[in-house]
């Protein structure tokens, strides 16, 4: 089943990213590792990632792995996730999270249309200069939009670019899906149509589409596309257990 399949591309895309030998258990349940290279989170986090009921849990050392299995052996999949259940459990001084994660397949995509012609730049183009300036440093940093690979898919209002979308390519062929809409020009569709370009192209790279979504704006738009919603990321910083840099 196509379901089945993303599961297992999305679990064998966040077993790479843990950088260490783990494993979603089989029939439910956590594995935490020790990675201290883990690029599940920022550098000395704690990252957890949940797909299906299965989650893994990378930390950055001996320690802190001791003190998360310790807390999260009893925890259902769902609290792995809850910052509030973490913060209860554990000696949390900062969250990135949770944010949803979302793939499709070619056979579930439901393009995304509009009478205006979706154009092709390149980061770093003018056209798309206004855009990034207008939607403020923070959103610009959530979007991604600035780090993408791909060309960026572009819708414009007379000669200014009010919304762009491409990807980044992660392991595992795996394309990372960044979108951003100026914010006088949202709640028009027009993330649906630039996010619609560029799954089509990842599809025709052979690429995996990979929405990650915190906002319910985008997570609707996600869902209008046909993607499913299989996982959820969250990353943690732990205030008392240190980086082991033996390890």
């Amino acid at each position: 089943m196509a379901n089945d399949l993303l599961l297992l591309r999305a679990r064998e895309l966040w077993v790479e990213l843990a950088d260490a030998p783990v494993e979603f258990c089989p029939l439910g349940g956590t594995n935490v590792v020790v990675a201290p290279g883990s690029r599940m989170c920022p550098p000395t986090w704690v990252g957890v990632v949940r797909i299906g009921d299965d989650a893994i849990i990378t930390a950055p050392s001996v320690r802190a792995a001791g003190i998360v299995d310790t807390a999260v052996r009893k925890m259902a999949h769902e609290e792995l996730v809850d910052a509030a259940r973490l913060r209860a459990v554990l000696p949390v001084l900062d969250v990135l999270g949770p944010a949803s994660l979302f793939y499709i397949d070619r056979d579930g995509f439901r393009p995304a249309h509009e009478g205006t012609a979706v154009e092709q730049l390149r980061i770093g183009d003018g056209g798309l200069a206004t855009l990034l300036a207008l939607a403020g440093e923070e959103e610009v940093g959530e979007s991604g939009l600035e780090d993408i690979s791909s060309p960026a898919f572009c819708l414009r209002r007379g000669d200014e670019v009010v919304a762009a979308a491409g990807y980044r390519s992660w392991p595992r062929s795996v394309a990372h899906l960044s979108v951003l809409v100026t914010p006088h020009f949202r709640g028009n569709h027009l993330a649906r149509v630039v996010a619609s370009a560029a799954v089509a192209h990842a599809f025709d790279a052979g690429l995996l589409p990979q929405w990650r979504a915190r906002a319910y704006p985008s997570r609707r738009v996600a869902v209008a596309l046909g993607f499913q919603e299989l996982g959820v990321q969250l990353s943690v910083r732990l205030g008392d257990a240190p980086v082991d840099r033996g390890c």
